[in-house]
C-alpha cells in the first residue's frame, strides 16, 4: 500500500473509533509480527475533538476550549482506514514509541500526543506550507457525513 504512509490523514471505518480521524504514525506492508499477521498500521487520532470556538471568544476562553481533545493510539488494519488526500507534519514518530503502548506507559503517551495537537490546533496559521496547512485543518475539523 503505497497509498498509506506516515503522516497521511486517515478515516477509522472500523471499531471504538469509527468515524474518527487519525494519522498514520508507522505502516507496516506485510504482517511481520507473530499476533498480527495481516498488514496493519500504527494510527493516533482524535477521539474527542477540540469544541466550537467563536471570533468573538477570548484567548483564554480558546485555549480552554481546545484543551477538551482527546487522543487515541492503536494498530488498526488496513482494511480497516479510508486514506484521504490530506498530509500533517506533526513529528509523531519521537511522541509514540512502539516500545510503549503498553499498560502505563501508554498514558503518558496520550498524554504527549495531547500536547503535540493542542499546539498545533493554536498555532494553525504558523504552517508555511500551504498543503500541509490544508491537511492540519483538516485533521482538526469534526467529520460530516
Amino acid at each position: 500500500m503505497a497509498i498509506i504512509k506516515s503522516g497521511k490523514v486517515v478515516i477509522i471505518l472500523a471499531g471504538r473509533h469509527a468515524g474518527k480521524k487519525a494519522v498514520v504514525i508507522k505502516n507496516m506492508e506485510d504482517g511481520n509480527s507473530d499476533d498480527k499477521r495481516f498488514s496493519h498500521c500504527l494510527v493516533a487520532g482524535i477521539a474527542r475533538g477540540p469544541r466550537k470556538v467563536t471570533r468573538g471568544m477570548s484567548k483564554k476562553k480558546v485555549e480552554k476550549r481546545s484543551r477538551t481533545m482527546k487522543p487515541f493510539v492503536k494498530y488498526i488494519n488496513v482494511r480497516h482506514v479510508f486514506p484521504t488526500r490530506y498530509q500533517v507534519d506533526m513529528d509523531l514518530k519521537k511522541a509514540v514509541d512502539e516500545a510503549d503502548l503498553v499498560g502505563d506507559k501508554k498514558i503518558e503517551v496520550k498524554k504527549n500526543l495531547k500536547k503535540i495537537f493542542e499546539d498545533r490546533y493554536l498555532n494553525q496559521k504558523q504552517i508555511t506550507s500551504e498543503k500541509k496547512a490544508a491537511g492540519s485543518g483538516y485533521f482538526f475539523q469534526k467529520l460530516r457525513f
